[in-house]
């Protein structure tokens, strides 16, 4: 076995013993460990949570090779295997005995008066003020517009973000098998002064969200937020969020199946 392994692991205590658990069982089974992330890696392992996973992948650039997640955390959504399952997956992996999950992504562009940046999410893209305020967005949908929102922000999720930040918000919970972006709303305002929507809106994989923000000179910054790192634009002229040609590549073992994992992580 010539298999070259690449782990990544939080600080925590139990994310560091079950690392070096895993290491000598994978030494003795025939693997070759890698010291440093390399793309010529044939597996990458991230012990820890939600959150490493997620700083994993963007530390890494959107890494190409399948990813397992090993759950020290809490929640575990992307983690596949508890730290007591370890000569499983050794089992299950040496014998081919997985699935790849393929995870779309979500990208999102802004133009201001000084060029243009781009991001992309596995999770999410989240559109808000820096501050106190309501921001107003005229929002159009492939080209056509539809409304000026009103409210703390947008959220635009991918079906993987579906039961992250979006199901907080009262946004629906999708299958990852489904190509959809969904354009759930934060606190929209729906008064005689100002009408939004204030549910979610599923768009297809070949359209995309357009947004031009609506702001005074006072209140001219925007913050884009995508699975949790802020970046912050003034002067935006345009955004766009639309399907990204990036994909995460997660393994899954034989048994694994996505809405008993709802069940169990949430009803």
């Amino acid at each position: 076995m010539n298999k070259k392994i690449y782990i990544y692991a939080n600080d925590s205590e139990t994310s560091k013993r079950t690392k070096k658990q895993l290491k000598q069982k994978l030494d003795n089974s025939g693997f070759v460990l890698l010291p440093k992330y390399t793309e010529k890696a044939d597996l990458l392992v991230c012990i820890g949570g939600d959150g490493t996973f997620l700083e994993a992948i963007h530390k890494f650039d959107f890494p190409t090779m399948p990813i397992i997640g090993i759950n020290t955390g809490h929640l575990g959504f992307f983690q596949e295997i508890m730290p007591s399952m370890l000569d499983d997956f050794i089992f299950y992996y040496t014998q081919g005995r997985y699935s790849i999950q393929q995870l779309s992504t979500v990208k999102v562009r802004i133009t201001t008066d000084i060029g243009t940046a781009e991001h992309v999410g596995l999770n999410e893209v989240l559109l808000k003020g820096n501050s106190t305020y309501s921001i107003h967005l005229n929002i159009s949908i492939g080209g056509s517009f539809i409304e000026r929102f009103s409210g703390d922000g947008l959220l635009i999720a991918t079906p993987a973000g579906s039961t992250a930040y979006n199901y907080s918000l009262g946004g629906s919970i999708v299958d990852p098998r489904l190509k959809l972006l969904q354009v759930t709303p934060i606190a929209p305002m729906n008064t005689t002064a100002y009408r939004s929507f204030t549910s979610s809106i599923l768009l297809p994989s070949d359209l995309s969200l357009g947004v031009v923000p609506d702001m005074n000179e006072e209140k001219n910054k925007l913050c884009v937020v995508y699975d949790g790192t802020t970046a912050e634009y003034e002067n935006i002229k345009e955004i766009e969020v639309s399907f990204s040609d990036i994909h995460v590549n997660l393994m899954r073992f034989e048994n694994y199946d996505f809405w008993t994992k709802v069940k169990s992580k949430f009803l």
